[in-house]
């Protein structure tokens, strides 16, 4: 039996302290005011071609041999353990930076470059002391500005990240990874320009990142040449609850949770995805509530290798439990449902306008109106985040109304969101500071009361997994040879399960035996830091959680006894 205890997490400290502590060392106008001259940098070296024409592995080698002649070079350093960090190498790009750092403790360069390391390898909490370290030997170094603003991001302090993302570009408008964030600040109709600039030469970018790109890039175009929509509520009131309903299959077993949605008042059976990106349905759900596709029909392009095309469409009318949602873009997949019960998913930060409240015990989402800002005069305008690109955005809030409102009529006020940093309200003093990191909510998970890992939270999976390399060091784990399953290859993985494990996150903890190890590197890739597994239901379902998307805050509750049974 599970049980779920109230608990002090070890993580906590992290997060309440650490997160003021460049505010408080650093004051306002230095931060950014500071006057420095623009970086000029040399002609691209052979290893700055092959790291440009994302040659990883030629760049890596071409690096390695400039330092067996320039030992503990800044510059080639970076570049080393840029080739490193892109093939995923964290440890040997770890050994590099020591390594020049034995030299060289006070290159501003290189404890920037051991920030992006404390990154990557999930010690986040690390990275702002770094920053403190190489600002205060070079307060114009780009990169570290850069870093600071990556953290910055995940905290929910958007305006500041946005802030530091300015000042690094002035700083150094050609290194791509600065200026491809640069890029994402920008309105629309420049952003389109810059990215067709940036996509014109070698950039250092992987195949993926490039799909991904040009089909950004596509999107933004047909949007671009469409009519300015913002999707707003327009039911009378920002509070209420919607249910959920099973999701079975062809048989009685729950396949997943989902939600009654009205498309232009057409049924819609979408499944919950608390990892999901915006609101997405099938091109047979779509075509069946008469969505309104955005830009000419053609065949839209799959971002990346193995995904179905997609196309974006605008639904007139969304109802939602007793919310009532007008003039919303959406995802649509331009394929079949490969499931009988489903037309497509919704993921939980689709409501990241309002306080949610995921009440999993009762199966059940409750929706109430964020805290007011100080300064604030009402409540930013309600809609709903429904497609993946509106919450991976830094650009400042473009003035956006309804097609349909009245000339002269004044346009709602702007979501509080990109344009703001976070806000603790007294109310929610007890709530633990999450990262945000694209459409993942990770929580710092403090395993056998020890170890602080990066969890992603994901109620969509049955069960709470973690990394091997996790599991190992847990210590308490076995191999189990009847879970192995054959690999691309032909061989088969290896399956360890780790037993007595237990999770201490916001405030509970549970303990859990068997936690089956599973395959992390993809989320740690698309997350920029490592991974340490994954937070499923066994973990989450007799939780209710109170998250604060706008702020990256969240509560966990529990209530013995407490639970609703669809069976």
């Amino acid at each position: 039996m599970r049980q779920m205890l109230r608990a002090r997490v070890v993580s906590r400290f992290l997060f309440e302290g650490i997160c003021a502590v460049v505010a408080l060392c650093i004051p306002a106008q230095v931060l950014f005011a500071v006057t420095c001259n623009v970086v000029k940098h040399n002609p691209p070296s052979e290893a700055d071609k092959a790291m440009l024409a994302a040659d990883y592995a030629k760049a890596e080698g071409l690096y390695q041999a400039a330092l067996a002649k320039q030992s503990g070079d800044p510059d080639l350093t970076a570049g080393l353990v840029h080739a490193l960090l892109r093939q995923q190498m964290v440890s040997e790009a770890e050994d590099a930076v020591k390594t020049a750092l034995a030299t060289a403790p006070k290159s501003a360069a290189l404890i920037t470059l051991r920030g992006e390391i404390e990154l990557r390898k999930g010690e986040p909490w690390l990275v702002e002391p770094t920053v403190i370290e190489s600002y205060k030997i070079d307060p114009c170094n780009p990169r570290t500005r850069l870093l600071f603003a990556r953290a910055l991001e995940m905290t929910s302090r958007y305006a500041t990240a946005r802030q530091q993302i300015l000042l690094a570009h002035q700083f150094d408008p050609a290194d791509p990874e600065i200026q491809l964030a640069w890029i994402k600040t920008l309105p629309l109709q420049q952003r389109i320009a810059e990215l067709e600039d940036y996509l014109s030469s070698p950039t250092g970018d992987d195949k993926e990142t490039l799909s991904q790109l040009h089909a950004d890039l596509e999107r933004m175009r047909r949007q671009a040449g469409e009519p300015v929509k913002a999707c707003h509520l327009a039911s009378p009131t920002a509070t209420g609850e919607i249910p959920f309903i099973r999701l079975r299959g062809n048989g009685d077993h729950t396949r997943a949770y989902g939600m009654e949605v009205g498309m232009n008042g057409h049924p819609t059976r979408l499944q919950i995805d608390t990892r999901g990106a915006g609101l997405t349905l099938y091109r047979a759900a779509a075509d069946r509530a008469g969505l309104k596709r955005l830009g000419p029909e053609e065949k839209g392009a799959a971002a990346s290798p193995g995904q179905k095309p997609t196309y974006t469409a605008y639904a007139d009318s969304i109802h939602i439990g007793s919310f009532e949602f007008q003039d919303c873009a959406v995802n649509v997949i331009d394929s079949a449902s490969p499931f009988d019960d489903g037309d497509g998913q919704v993921g939980i930060d689709t409501f990241s306008d309002f306080m949610v409240t995921l009440d999993l015990p009762m199966r059940k989402v409750g929706l109430a109106p964020l805290p007011v800002r100080p300064g604030e005069t009402a409540a930013a305008a309600i809609g709903l985040k429904t497609i993946a690109e509106d919450m991976d955005d830094l650009a400042p809030v473009e003035a956006a109304r309804p097609a349909d409102a009245k000339a002269g009529a004044a346009p709602p006020a702007p979501a509080a969101s990109a344009s703001s940093d976070r806000y603790i309200s007294p109310d929610m003093k007890d709530y633990s500071q999450i990262y945000h990191v694209g459409h993942d909510l990770i929580l710092p998970t403090a395993l056998n009361g020890e170890k602080v890992k990066l969890f992603i939270v994901d109620a969509s999976l049955d069960a709470t997994n973690i990394s091997p390399g996790t599991a190992m060091d847990a210590g308490k784990f076995h191999e189990d040879k009847t879970m192995e399953h054959p690999s691309p290859g032909g061989k088969a993985d290896r399956v360890f399960v780790a037993d007595e494990l237990s999770f201490n996150f916001a405030h509970v903890a549970q303990k859990l035996n068997g936690v089956v190890s599973a395959d992390m590197s993809g989320a740690s890739k698309a997350d920029g830091m490592e991974i340490s597994g994954i937070l499923g239901m066994n973990t989450l379902s007799l939780l209710t959680l109170h998250i604060d998307y706008r702020d990256g805050l969240l509560k966990a509750e529990y209530v013995p006894g407490r639970g609703y049974k669809f069976e």
